[in-house]
């Protein structure tokens, strides 16, 4: 009787991640926001820009993000491209959870939170039925030190 070993998932170099990262906000930019995002369809991921103020620069900072709906919330997950450091735009989120999503149909004013609890294990779960992320999710999320956190963009009043 032996064990098997779960494989451990390819991630992609860091300087390739960051070079797709880059080319796709060029795209977004160049095309004056008309390529770049989408929404989600069924079991498939959608791509919004998160715009939030940088927390020591005072800046404003972009990024696009893959999400889900979970009814008129956006959840996604602050994983860095499964590399292990935070991603710098979850640290300025959690300085300043009010911030705009941009999605195919305009800009939308949200306050950003992670899931905890009940809400997160249901939230990862529905995660893991989306391709991009796919049932393999604790594979990867195993290759961080820490908890990845699934951020919850909920409306906020203008």
């Amino acid at each position: 009787m032996g064990t098997t070993t779960a494989k451990r998932p390819w991630v992609p170099p860091r300087w390739f991640k960051r070079a797709a990262w880059r080319i796709h906000r060029w795209i977004y930019r160049v095309s004056d926001g008309r390529r770049g995002l989408k929404r989600p369809s069924a079991g498939k991921s959608g791509l919004l820009r998160l715009r939030a103020i940088g927390r020591r620069s005072g800046e404003e900072r972009a990024v696009i993000l893959a999400y889900f709906e979970d009814g008129d919330r956006y959840v996604t997950l602050a994983m860095n491209g499964w590399d292990d450091p935070a991603p710098q735009w979850w640290l300025n989120l959690c300085a300043q959870p009010d911030v705009v999503v941009d999605t195919v149909d305009g800009p939308r004013l949200v306050h950003g939170r992670a899931a905890e609890g009940d809400e997160r294990q249901r939230l990862w779960a529905a995660l893991g039925a989306h391709e991009g992320w796919g049932a393999g999710i604790d594979r990867f999320a195993a290759l961080r030190s820490r908890e990845t956190p699934v951020v919850v963009l909920e409306p906020r009043a203008e």
